[in-house]
Parts: C-alpha cells; structure tokens; sequence
C-alpha cells in the first residue's frame, strides 16, 4: 500500500503509517492542512489501494442529512417507499472538507460512525463493518465554515495535521505534477489495489491478537489522566481516548511486525490520538503555548515502563 500511494503523493510517510495504523484498528482519520498539501489526493490514493467500496462526500453548506445516508423515496408506479442509499453505504469515505457544512449534516455522518448505523425515516440500516471515514479539514479559512466541536472530533481515532512539504519534496512535486493539466488521478497515476477485503480482515483480527501487558495499559491511562490534571489544558482526554490509544497502539506494533505493544507505541501515537481531545487553557492561550506542546510535554513528564 505505501509503494502504490507513494506513486501519486511524494513525502507524507508519517500520514500514510497513520492512516495504515488507523485502518487496522477500526478508526477514523481527520486529515487538517492548508489548500494544496494533498489531503484529497491521498486519502483518494489510500482508498485506491483497497478493493473495498469507495464514497465521498463534498461537503457544503447547503448539504443536509438526508444527501449523506439516504432517504426513503415515493415510487408512484408501484406505490410505495423505495430506499435510495446515500454514499456512507461503502466501505471507505472521503469526507471532504467536512467542516464546511452545517452541524445537522455533521451529525448525520458522526452518527454513523460512531455506530456504523443510521436511521433513516424510524429504521436501521447497518453499514458496513469496516466503515471508514477520512475527512479533510482546512484551518486556515474560517468564513462560511463550521467548526467541529471537540466531543464530536471525538469520533476520529487520530487527528493529523498536514504542513507544507520540504524543499526537496516541493521540487519532487513540481517535477511529477507540474506538467499534468486538472487535478491529479490516482489511477492515470498508476495507483491499483494491493488489499482485498479478505486481507484485510485477516489483517485485522492480527491487530486484536497482539499484547497489551498491564504495564503498557497503566501507562496509557497514567498519559490520559495527566491531561485531565495538567494546568495547561482547560479539559482532559476521556476514557474512551485512554481505549482508542491502546487499540492504536496494537495496530502500531503489528506494522512494526511485533505481537507486543511498547511504551513507544504509546508516545508515537500521543500526538495524534489526543491533540483534538484536549482543550487548552486560556491561561496557556494568552502565553502563545499550543495543544502539541502540552501534549508533548506531558509525554515528557510522565514515567513510562522500561
């Protein structure tokens, strides 16, 4: 998967382990970067890879819930209600731009992944078990957006955050895409499927067999708990981030080719399983201090296991 994505995206190796690391363990990635770091084109690449079933959804302010899960239409020829499904019914989603609609719409997407369920007109509908949301966000514009709150970020197992690529890699860019016209396609670019369904399962139920010694879970809940405590930070992590931490960390050590989780698994993942669970103090606001560096200080500060 790595060999294929990197034939269409040149550098975010820390993002395609992420999402790879994400993808093992069942969660949902929220991808955040100025325009033009390839936020679509990777997660599109990524999707490219798997022999699943691929939606996406761009997101407007005019969108509502029912253009995202579906709804029950009237078919006059036979009278009665046919079930037209909206694009959550896949496998992999791109959520694009999902701070750009309004908080209805977001929920309806949240709601299904937080339950792999959605209810249309009073009856449920399962969606897929490996249902899975990649959404991209740019923070820099702020007219005509709506900000996800933090208990609905909550539903992502790891937030990334996208920078401009080096010198270097902006040079390798230029020379890959610059004489292209339109935006790029992962398929004219060579991208196929590497990952069938039955693999990944079998991929998966490698990851729930890999060892959490207690050691490893007292530390994760040592880190959890420190945010909740730190005078850097107005609000804490919750348990549940204490949970998604250390299936993380599980799917972490199984790329790594391991069956046990290390402290490292742990601080590796810090960053990105907590950045949008915690918020910051105004006091630390005020002083220019931002959620990473709380963050990477408490990773500091708090003992792990040799």
């Amino acid at each position: 998967m790595r060999a294929e994505i990197a034939k269409a995206v040149v550098g975010q190796t820390d993002t395609v382990d992420l999402m790879l690391t994400a993808l093992f363990a069942g969660g949902h990635v929220m991808l955040e970067g100025p325009p033009g770091t390839a936020k679509t084109l990777l997660a599109q690449s990524f999707a490219r890879t798997l022999g699943l079933a691929y939606g996406r959804i761009q997101f407007t302010p005019d969108l509502m819930p029912g253009d995202i899960i579906g709804t029950n239409l009237f078919n006059f020829q036979t009278s009665t209600f046919t079930l037209t499904r909206g694009p959550v019914f896949c496998d992999l989603l791109l959520a694009d731009e999902i701070n750009r609609t309004p908080p209805k719409t977001q929920a309806a997407l949240l709601e299904a992944m937080q339950e792999r369920t959605v209810t249309i007109d009073g009856q449920g509908h399962r969606l897929s078990e490996r249902f899975t949301v990649i959404a991209t966000q740019n923070p820099i514009e702020q007219q005509g957006t709506y900000p996800l709150p933090e208990a609905q970020l909550d539903r992502f197992l790891f937030k990334q955050t996208l920078a401009y690529p080096g010198a270097e890699e902006e040079r390798a860019i230029v020379a890959a895409h610059g004489a292209r016209s339109g935006s790029p396609d992962p398929v004219a670019l060579g991208v196929a499927p590497v990952v069938s369904a039955a693999d990944l399962a079998v991929a998966v139920r490698a990851v729930a067999e890999v060892r959490l010694t207690d050691e490893v879970v007292g530390y994760v809940v040592d880190l959890v708990r420190a945010t909740r405590e730190s005078a850097d930070l107005e609000s804490g992590a919750s348990p549940r981030a204490a949970a998604m931490l250390a299936v993380g960390a599980r799917a972490r050590a199984a790329l790594q080719g391991r069956d046990y989780v290390l402290p490292d698994d742990v601080k590796a993942l810090a960053l990105p399983a907590l950045r949008h669970r915690v918020i910051l103090s105004p006091a630390a606001e005020i002083e220019g201090r931002k959620v990473d560096q709380a963050i990477a200080a408490l990773v500091e500060q708090v003992a792990a296991p040799r």
